[in-house]
């Protein structure tokens, strides 16, 4: 029953990052660790990418960013993101934890 029940509230998690950054590694093992006790969806947005000009111009210089949201929920757009729930920067698996623990409760 458990299982089931996480499954149904599962999130997705999406990161935005970009090639040749220190903190996104370390970002992307903790995002690994929280993985293996939780999995949930996820999605990379490469900043330095042409279509990711808009993230880009809001996350340059924050990088790493994470967004959870429900699994189920629209993708994330740029205009949202200062409602989004978020960690930026350094993060623990307690932290990202305790951010899908509020997306699933709502």
């Amino acid at each position: 029953m458990f299982l089931t029940n996480r499954l149904l509230q599962a999130c997705r998690i999406t990161f935005f990052t970009r090639d040749n950054c220190g903190l996104c590694t370390q970002a992307k093992g903790v995002l690994s660790d929280v993985w293996d006790k939780r999995p949930f969806a996820y999605k990379e947005v490469n900043l330095a990418l042409p279509e990711s000009k808009s993230w880009r111009e809001l996350y340059d210089f924050d990088i790493p960013v994470i967004h959870i949201s429900k699994v189920n929920a629209a993708e994330e757009h740029v205009d949202a993101a200062a409602k989004a729930v978020k960690l930026m920067h350094r993060f623990t698996i307690e932290q990202v934890e305790a951010k899908m623990d509020q997306v699933e409760k709502n």
